[in-house]
């Protein structure tokens, strides 16, 4: 086993480990509080998809979190790249509380499909639109593919079963831009300066974070906040 380098960075994770939609973990800002008097840099990355950046970062300043946007990497950032880099116009099956991240993104006349968490588009009519697309050849980016979430309610589903339903039907294959791939927690540490092995992920999740960021070479943590208090 490799040795470890000294602590330089620490990836946490947002939805179920800091909130829950629009409640705070008990005790998670003192967390940071006392984080912040140290020498180590934060970065809050998150699988969200169902609100824009910037109406995350304010969900979370009403929680009395004290985080900056630029310490925040979401999935909807890592799919706007691809998006951009590929140069297509994407049918976006995501939340319209998300698009302000896809803003200047060409979608009339799509020739791909992103998903992400929608569950008011996620009906026959709307994902028989994007199944057609696919078969005519129009790659499938999901931003991620989370099998079920924490809501204050309990555990709803996530856009994983609906990522799967497409790439079922059209015997294809979906990016993913999210945790738990590589490229997403690299990209995340890509502004700390900060090699894998010199960071920690904190997380709910022990596939997407603590699996996700053992894979690239990080620890990982395991918190039961959000959705391991229900192990399925």
């Amino acid at each position: 086993m490799a040795a470890r380098h000294a602590l330089k960075a620490v990836l946490v994770d947002l939805s179920g480990t800091l909130h829950i939609e629009d409640t705070a973990v008990p005790g998670a800002q003192e967390a940071l509080q006392r984080q912040g008097a140290t020498s180590v840099m934060v970065r809050f990355v998150t699988n969200t998809t169902k609100e824009s950046k910037k109406d995350l970062l304010e969900r979370l300043k009403k929680l009395q979190f004290d985080i900056s946007e630029d310490e925040i990497f979401t999935s909807l950032t890592a799919a706007r790249n691809l998006v951009e880099q590929k140069q297509v116009r994407p049918m976006l099956l995501v939340d319209d509380r998300a698009l302000p991240d896809f803003k200047g993104i060409q979608t009339s006349d799509p020739n791909a499909v992103v998903i992400g968490l929608a569950p008011d588009h996620f009906h026959y009519q709307i994902l028989n639109q994007a199944f057609r697309l696919l078969l005519d050849g129009a790659p499938l980016i999901a931003i991620h593919k989370a099998r079920y979430y924490k809501r204050q309610d309990g555990l709803a589903l996530g856009p994983g079963p609906f990522v799967t339903a497409l790439e079922h039907a059209t015997d294809t294959k979906a990016t993913v831009v999210g945790k738990p791939e590589k490229t997403f927690f690299l990209e995340a540490l890509r502004s700390t300066g900060c090699e894998p092995e010199e960071a920690i992920m904190i997380g709910d999740d022990c596939r997407d974070d603590v699996g996700g960021a053992q894979n690239v070479g990080m620890l990982g943590i395991l918190v039961k906040t959000g959705i391991q208090e229900h192990p399925i």
